[in-house]
């Protein structure tokens, strides 16, 4: 079992939706990648966990869960569906401000491919591509030809 997870930037354009998709089928087909971990901090998780639901249709095989950074309130659930998510064991401790960053380790533990939409330096999702290069992951940046080589 091959595991993938998603670290991009909130502001993420619709206009890679196409590529994104393409990304995960070449995963699913290429590398044989049948789990997939995503977050739900902006527009290229959304994203993410869109394709990876329509996916689902087609590749039957695969799974992917919506990692949450904290647990949800009730009043969250009457606006979001729960249905596709999990919650780490270890989070429900965590403060607030840092739990978002606690979660993208626990998925970055987790992979063994990270799809990424960076396109500066800085920030987490820039900060979490990064380590996933320093531990040897094998990185896409969709905002950039791929794959991005470890030795960059």
């Amino acid at each position: 079992m091959a595991v993938c997870t998603f670290f991009g930037h909130r502001d993420c354009p619709a206009s890679i939706k196409p590529k994104l998709r393409a990304m995960v089928e070449e995963l699913i087909v290429g590398y044989g990648v049948d789990w997939f971990y995503v977050g739900r901090q902006g527009a290229f998780d959304a994203m993410a966990r869109a394709v990876l639901r329509e996916l689902t249709e087609v590749y039957p095989h695969i799974s992917y869960a919506v990692v949450l950074e904290w647990l949800p309130r009730p009043r969250d659930k009457a606006i979001w569906d729960f249905s596709d998510t999990i919650f780490p064991e270890g989070l429900e401790t965590m403060p607030p401000r840092f739990a978002i960053a606690r979660r993208n380790k626990w998925m970055l533990r987790q992979a063994d491919y990270v799809v990424t939409y960076i396109t500066h330096g800085w920030g987490c999702a820039a900060q979490f591509a990064e380590k996933a290069q320093r531990q040897g992951k094998t990185v896409f940046n969709l905002a950039q030809k791929y794959p991005v080589s470890n030795d960059d």
